[in-house]
């Protein structure tokens, strides 16, 4: 029997290269940390990139309204720019000759007209003109029967002044001052009488033909401030016009005089406007100044 001792052939390995192995395997020691000798350096940040692609400066708002302002200062000097070159090119263009002020064949005839060729004038209803251009007073309604002519002083042969017709009104000074501002004319006026106490005056205002319409619109002022006249009881339209009426006042009544009444008409034809006025002590009818008022419009 061999010995328990005994040594298996083959080499062995030495002892030193099994502590080597051991060695290896142990962890080795950490290496000392040694403190920097300076500030560790810190990258900034990327700055932010736009949708563009180019970098956006943070913290400054974009200003606003530049794009408009410099729209406009271009529109401005586009227009400054073509009215300039308009100006150069018209001063470099010769000039136009106009035609002469006085041409032949614009003369009239040497010779007038045949007796037999000449055109008759106008009827009296197709030319207004010719009625009121004549003597305004024979266009005044005919006295009525029964009724007597009435001397006044403030008529001058059928004619009253513009400020005799002025002083009718409440107002004498505005009154005065619009007539002559809607160029009144003429005014033709008749007085008359019947029994003791009743009178009718009837004045025919004539305006100027122009650029305002005076004749209308006196009426239509009258016609309004008598609309809104509380001593109105009653008025009517007058047959024949578009805008004439009629009033009725009530009695003006006063402690120791007899009562007053009146009744009155405007009426507007043309350039005419007829204003009809009655008085009386007795009550007067609508049909009385009405009928009168319908008269004077059909001799206009």
């Amino acid at each position: 029997m061999e010995p328990k001792d005994t040594i298996p052939d083959g080499p062995a390995e030495p002892p030193v290269q099994v502590e080597a192995q051991v060695q290896a395997v142990e962890p080795s020691a950490p290496a000392p940390v040694v403190a920097p000798a300076t500030e560790p350096v810190v990258e900034p940040a990327p700055a932010p990139v736009a949708e563009s692609g180019a970098p956006a400066t943070p913290g400054k708002p974009r200003p606003r309204g530049r794009t408009t302002l410099l729209i406009a200062a271009a529109a401005v000097l586009g227009i400054a720019g073509g009215t300039a070159v308009g100006y150069g090119v018209q001063a470099d263009r010769a000039p136009t000759p106009l035609p002469a002020l006085s041409q032949p064949n614009l003369a009239y005839p040497a010779k007038a007209l045949p007796a037999d060729k000449v055109p008759d004038p106008l009827p009296v209803s197709q030319d207004r003109q010719r009625k009121t251009e004549g003597d305004l007073r024979e266009l005044l309604v005919s006295k009525p029967s029964g009724w007597n002519d009435r001397k006044q002083l403030a008529l001058d042969d059928g004619w009253m002044s513009v400020d005799t017709y002025a002083r009718d009104f409440q107002y004498e000074d505005r009154a005065f001052e619009y007539l002559l501002e809607s160029d009144i004319r003429r005014v033709a006026a008749a007085t008359w009488t019947k029994g003791r106490y009743r009178t009718a005056n009837v004045w025919l205002v004539q305006f100027r033909s122009g650029t305002r319409a005076g004749a209308v619109d006196h009426a239509e002022e009258q016609l309004l401030y008598m609309t809104g006249d509380d001593d109105v009881v009653d008025s009517d339209l007058l047959k024949g016009s578009s805008n004439g009426r009629c009033y009725v006042y009530k009695a003006d009544l006063k402690s120791g005089y007899m009562p007053i009444y009146r009744a009155r008409a405007v009426v507007q034809r043309g350039d005419i406007m007829a204003d009809i006025n009655m008085f009386d002590t007795r009550p007067i009818s609508k049909k009385d100044i009405r009928t009168l008022a319908e008269r004077q419009l059909e001799r206009l």
